[in-house]
């Protein structure tokens, strides 16, 4: 479809935090005009008057586990380590495939409704996940979760290949559940399949104090030396939750060029620790944001995350200066792109996939407009979006979903795959 906005304030986020007025043109899925209208329009499908509100890039969850949602509000108020053991990898095991597809897109409209366009997902089930993204309109970069106990080095190699040539809409990422839950030889395959196809890994990294103890024991050294040892990093990633890092960890993330995913949300619940998001910013170490699955979190809402991103830095360094809300708004979108490999959705500009979302400015949390950025960061939540557009389709409009399915259809099947499983 070719849609016009008009009346728009716009947000680019291309260099920039400066708000413009204008117009923002689609065409199919790509972004054709930003800013002043061109003499030569399309014929239009749809022209939409925005009345002053805000355009921006949609947000990227750079790490979340979306089938989740059927351990929402169930396994809550417990460390780590009992959390997994006692109650989630007991709960997965009796997970079918066709439960996956359906609480991913249960997921997915959470994520619309927080203007999030796209997601790096680990979890079971790859072709379920893949289904539910390209069925709802969803973009989608799933990463390996491989361990010890689930896949192999054959199949991921196998996922990898099948699923970045899969759709527009999916990619497929190299990575593991963690070092404590993966073997030296694993490990070491990945770091080779790594070197074949040039290719960035991601995994769970430093989560917990005993996790980064039980490491050293095992291995000498930290889980970021020791994935950096085993040739894991060669050619870029990066870690999720990324809490108990030393200096050499970070060392290793600077010249490695790795993302640091901070998953606030999940580790202020779990009781895990805050990461050193100021001494990363001050490295230069590229950083984005992920709620983390519904289980641990237990929502999944960017706005959220961001406001405890730069809130607990600020307890962390007893500075109220620290990670200023622009820094925090860069890591929810272009950080996130950056992670996740789309560069071709990380701002508005011609070219650019047409990612966005409209953000109202007329609520009571919005004014007055002093510094739109700022108040997204300390004052937005889902309230204020009324749009989430995917490479060029309306996906979610004020209140309402346009993914194919009903919402009805969903929640009956999320709360009939709970119910059989108690």
């Amino acid at each position: 479809m070719n849609i016009r906005f008009y009346n728009a304030r716009l947000l680019t986020m291309d260099q920039t935090m400066e708000i413009q007025e204008g117009e923002l043109w689609i065409e199919g899925s790509q972004i054709t005009c930003v800013g002043q209208a061109r003499n030569e329009a399309p014929a239009w499908d749809r022209e939409i008057d925005v009345q002053g509100n805000l355009i921006m890039p949609g947000f990227k969850d750079a790490h979340t586990h979306s089938a989740m949602t059927f351990l929402r509000s169930y396994a809550d108020d417990l460390p780590l380590h009992d959390w997994l053991n006692q109650q989630v990898f007991p709960m997965e095991a009796k997970l079918l495939p066709e439960d996956v597809y359906w609480l991913s897109k249960l997921a997915i409209m959470e994520y619309l409704t927080s203007g999030i366009t796209s997601n790096f997902d680990m979890y079971l089930h790859p072709e379920m996940i893949a289904r539910a993204s390209v069925e709802c309109g969803f973009r989608t970069v799933m990463v390996s979760g491989i361990n010890n106990f689930v896949s192999s080095l054959p199949e991921l190699e196998a996922e990898y290949v099948k699923y970045n040539q899969y759709h527009e809409l999916i990619r497929y990422c190299l990575g593991f559940h963690a070092e404590y839950t993966s073997s030296d030889e694993l490990v070491r395959g990945i770091g080779a399949l790594a070197k074949k196809y040039k290719a960035p890994v991601f995994a769970h990294n430093s989560e917990t104090r005993l996790e980064v103890e039980q490491c050293i024991e095992r291995h000498g050294m930290t889980p970021t030396a020791y994935m950096d040892s085993l040739g894991i990093f060669q050619y870029g990633g990066g870690g999720y939750h990324c809490i108990y890092m030393t200096d050499e960890d970070l060392d290793i993330f600077r010249r490695r060029g790795l993302t640091a995913v901070t998953n606030p949300g999940s580790n202020t619940k779990l009781a895990s620790g805050i990461a050193r998001i100021t001494d990363m910013l001050d490295m230069g170490i590229h950083l984005a944001i992920g709620t983390d699955g519904p289980a641990s979190n237990n929502c999944l809402d960017m706005f959220r995350e961001m406001f405890l991103v730069t809130g607990l830095a600020k307890l962390r360094e007893k500075d109220a200066a620290a990670v200023p809300g622009e820094q925090v708004l860069q890591m929810a979108v272009a950080g996130g792109a950056r992670a996740m490999g789309l560069t071709d959705c990380d701002c508005l500009a011609p070219g650019k996939l047409a990612d966005l979302i409209i953000i109202d400015l007329k609520q009571p949390n919005m004014q007055p407009l002093n510094h739109i950025p700022k108040n997204l960061v300390y004052s937005g939540s889902k309230q204020n979006v009324k749009l989430t557009m995917v490479n060029g389709r309306i996906l979610y409009e004020d209140g309402r979903f346009m993914i194919g399915t009903e919402p009805e259809e969903i929640y009956r099947k999320a709360n009939e795959i709970i119910e059989r499983m108690k």
